[in-house]
């Protein structure tokens, strides 16, 4: 999938990986794609939650060994 920003939060734990994809989220433009590539298993359902409070669109979740890469849309 085409994103347009990359976001690497491997070895973070919550907050941080939340608090990194609202602050890139907040500088992109309506309709950009983020890419999030995770480790901490509570982001998976995180960025799910976020996404709805939000209005951002969550693309996609894929897991990968231990690894989370999401897609997410900026509203």
């Amino acid at each position: 999938m085409k994103f347009h920003k990359d976001l690497d939060v491997r070895g973070s734990y919550c907050p941080i990986p939340i608090l990194k994809t609202k602050k890139i989220l907040s500088k992109m433009s309506h309709g950009e794609i983020l890419r999030i590539i995770a480790t901490d298993i509570n982001f998976f359902e995180d960025i799910h939650i976020f996404s709805i409070q939000t209005g951002n669109i969550l693309l996609k979740k894929i897991k990968k060994n231990n690894e989370f890469i999401f897609f997410i849309k900026r509203k």
